[in-house]
């Protein structure tokens, strides 16, 4: 049976691949500087719709983390905010055109750009409202990082998403373009989590945080996914399923534990909860583009229209990756 459920998922993989080189056609280039890659450059791959507020701090937080080159998506924004992707020195941007729920919702893409362009190379997938947080990342580079990683042949790096949200109305203070988010949305729930393994692809699946206790609390097991293996030194055979939860080969999925202790993982900080959130649910909401019949923005509508305050006398203000560490959300594992 061992044997048969690997086969069946190597198939599956080649059926993502097929796909995803199918899907391919629905990019256009816009702005194509790959031939300035070098060897070991770290990657960023994204996509995007009307996020040109966030992108300026997006561009420049992964900068200063060390990061190379910026593949992105751009899924017929209106906002500018292709344009000013374009504009960026080291960015590459392609335009999509086609359905983002029939590209799983832009898995087919990157997907696609991973293979023709990642090969060998660390590769860090994240939507722009989500910020990597790893071990001794206030005093050490992504390479630093990868660079270990690559010393002791692990190949994918586990973070956990941490909903972000302010102390207040998510409306009462007004982001600015290029802004940190995490100066407005600087709390999170500490503990209220609930954590299952997936037998067939081995990955943990985690529920929990604001959403599920304040848009999912009659339906917490609806609650989205927190669980994400966002960084992999790619190679052209590999294939994200479902956005960064799952990915194949399966033993990519394998990063919470091994012998003797935990691994090192990260964590996604997840500025989603600014006062932009209620305009962008209700045009995610109006497209119909997300998973479940965009059952999450349903909840999401309903909520907002209540200014609820996600703050409570548990929610714990970010300070730091060693914080996070402390309350068991990350683990620096063996690394020194």
């Amino acid at each position: 049976m061992g044997a048969l459920t690997s086969y069946r998922l190597r198939l599956q993989r080649k059926r993502w691949h097929l796909r995803a080189r199918r899907k391919s056609r629905e990019l256009s280039v816009v702005k194509d500087r790959t031939s300035q890659i070098k060897p070991n450059d770290v990657f960023v791959f994204s996509t995007f719709r009307n996020e040109d507020i966030r992108l300026p701090y997006f561009f420049k937080y992964y900068r200063d983390l060390g990061v190379d080159h910026f593949f992105m998506v751009d899924n017929d924004s209106d906002d500018g905010g292709g344009d000013y992707a374009a504009s960026q020195p080291d960015v590459s941007v392609w335009k999509a055109s086609g359905s983002y729920r029939k590209s799983r919702f832009g898995v087919d893409w990157l997907n696609h750009l991973q293979r023709k362009y990642a090969d060998g190379h660390w590769t860090l997938v994240v939507d722009p409202d989500e910020f990597f947080i790893y071990p001794f990342c206030d005093t050490r580079p992504i390479r630093a990082l990868t660079d270990w990683l690559d010393a002791s042949d692990i190949r994918s790096f586990g973070a956990m998403l941490l909903d972000m949200y302010p102390k207040g109305r998510l409306d009462a203070v007004p982001y600015n373009r290029g802004q940190n988010p995490m100066e407005i949305a600087s709390w999170f729930d500490s503990g209220n989590y609930t954590i299952s393994k997936n037998n067939l692809f081995y990955n943990l699946w985690i529920q929990g945080g604001p959403r599920a206790r304040m848009f999912f609390k009659e339906e917490p097991w609806r609650a989205p996914a927190l669980n994400k293996t966002p960084l992999v030194k790619w190679r052209k055979d590999y294939a994200y399923v479902s956005s960064t939860h799952m990915i194949l080969p399966r033993g990519l999925n394998l990063v919470y534990d091994e012998w003797g202790g935990e691994k090192a993982s990260g964590i996604l900080l997840h500025a989603k909860f600014l006062d932009t959130f209620g305009v962008k649910a209700q045009e995610e909401l109006s497209r119909g583009q997300h998973y479940a019949a965009s059952h999450e923005y349903k909840a999401y509508a309903e909520g907002i229209a209540q200014h609820p305050d996600l703050w409570c006398k548990w929610s714990e203000k970010y300070i730091n990756w060693r914080q996070l560490e402390i309350l068991g959300l990350m683990s620096k594992g063996n690394w020194a």
